[in-house]
């Protein structure tokens, strides 16, 4: 029997119409908020007001609620791209979300991600060796034999949450290996990723971020109390591995002096494994998760890569296309500069919307079609020719490839039972739940 006729069609999510169907309907440009976390959740808003914002005000000035100021919204691949590359005039050390903090906060939160120039080059060459070919490669087995693992348990339940029993699953066990952790803790780990990126959804945070109550929290990246957590069970690791010949990302941290020969403070330690916590799973879970409901809204292509599985190295990049993790990233301007016909004055926030790049009519043919096959796929999942390229994007390729190529094979069907909720976020793209039902080849 053949790969299509195993896999029927599927509706997309219950009961929502496509982005191509909407967008059949243009959304007026005054009805565009990117601030408001609301929009966010159907999966279809957000994709209508980047398509208005790209053609009709691609640096668009959006108001904010107090205490944040507004900030420029650039959706334009080109746009982006030029931003992303020019860390003298849009820097990231003034933070990288929309929370617009003061210099106090700045000295107690900043990580790698809020260095520019020498420091920041510094940092990340602190462990980057970890993310390189060479080492990943030598994963590749570890990497298959841990998905067979994820999968075997999932795929015998018959009816599962895909996003609890695989996206989350395989690649916490991919970090829990790269901090050199148990097992055991995966699941603390999932949960604090969680509740610090979720800091804006009711079902995640503690404490939601702009709350009255956040402001006890206010020196703590993304104000979340669970970054407490994360801090107290990263200094007991270090305080093990310190010494050590360990080769795992805690050892490195603790016993490499960066380049610039200044030593990792205990700050620094502090937030530096706090975004391996946080990066090193939410991104990879989210594109799994929507890279599986995209197969599922297109049996088609589907039943393409299981009738030709060499097809999957490259339909990775149109699932980062597609899936577009993180929203955005913040920078902000250095000095007065124009920007897409826009004046943008020194001190402005100017954020990237990578979603939107991701779906640029002038980069992407048929940007809203989901197609495996798609060739020149230059999309900006993982920044835009930036010094703060993500320093996993080559982990992150591989353990979705994987991930995908043992997956494919084991199924003759899978249905989509129920609701599909989204992160109340505009920051993470993130899926919460995608309940399944399989059968198997």
């Amino acid at each position: 029997m053949t790969a299509s006729a195993h896999l029927p069609s599927v509706p997309a999510a219950p009961s929502a119409p496509s982005v191509r169907e909407a967008l059949r309907e243009p959304l007026p440009l005054g009805d565009v908020d990117l601030a408001d976390l609301d929009r966010f959740t159907d999966g279809i808003t957000p994709w209508r007001m980047f398509h208005t914002l790209r053609h009709e005000d691609p640096v668009h000035w959006q108001p904010e609620e107090a205490p944040n100021s507004g900030f420029w919204a650039v959706t334009r691949h080109a746009d982006i791209a030029r931003v992303d590359r020019d860390a003298e005039s849009f820097t990231s050390t003034r933070f990288v979300n929309l929370e617009e903090v003061d210099d106090d906060q700045i000295k107690k939160r900043a990580s790698i991600l809020e260095l520019d120039g020498v420091r920041h080059r510094a940092l990340r060459s602190v462990i980057q060796r970890q993310f390189g070919a060479g080492v990943i490669n030598s994963y590749t087995d570890f990497l298959r034999g841990l998905t067979a693992r994820t999968l075997d348990t999932a795929l015998a339940k018959g009816r599962f949450d895909f996003v609890a029993d695989v996206s989350a699953d395989f690649p916490i066990n991919v970090l829990a290996r790269l901090l050199d952790v148990p097992p055991e803790d995966n699941q603390r780990l999932i949960d604090w990723g969680n509740r610090i990126i979720g800091n804006t959804d009711p079902d995640y945070a503690d404490v939601l971020l702009h709350s009255a109550e956040s402001e006890r929290y206010r020196d703590l990246p993304f104000r979340s109390p669970a970054s407490l957590e994360v801090f107290e069970y990263g200094r007991d690791l270090a305080r093990r591995r310190r010494g050590g010949a360990g080769t795992d990302l805690v050892s490195k941290l603790v016993n490499t002096t960066p380049r610039d020969g200044v030593p990792l403070s205990a700050q620094d330690f502090d937030n530096y494994f706090l975004l391996l916590v946080v990066a090193g799973n939410e991104t990879t879970r989210h594109t799994i998760s929507h890279s599986m409901l995209a197969l599922l809204q297109h049996p088609e292509q589907l039943a393409r890569l299981r009738d030709d599985p060499s097809l999957i190295p490259a339909a990775v990049e149109e699932f980062l296309r597609w899936a577009s993790p993180v929203y955005h990233f913040r920078r902000t301007a250095t000095r007065d500069v124009e920007l897409g016909g826009k004046r943008i004055r020194e001190g402005d926030k100017v954020v990237m919307w990578y979603a939107s790049g991701n779906r640029d009519e002038e980069v992407f043919g048929d940007p809203y079609a989901f197609d495996v096959t798609r060739e020149n796929n230059d999309h900006v999942t993982f920044g835009k020719g930036s010094p703060h390229l993500c320093l996993g994007n080559l982990l992150a390729r591989t353990e979705i490839r994987i991930m995908f190529e043992e997956l494919i094979p084991r199924l003759a069907d899978i249905r989509l039972t129920g609701e599909v909720p989204r992160v109340r976020s505009n920051f993470v793209n993130g899926i919460k739940r995608l309940p399944v039902e399989v059968t198997l080849a």
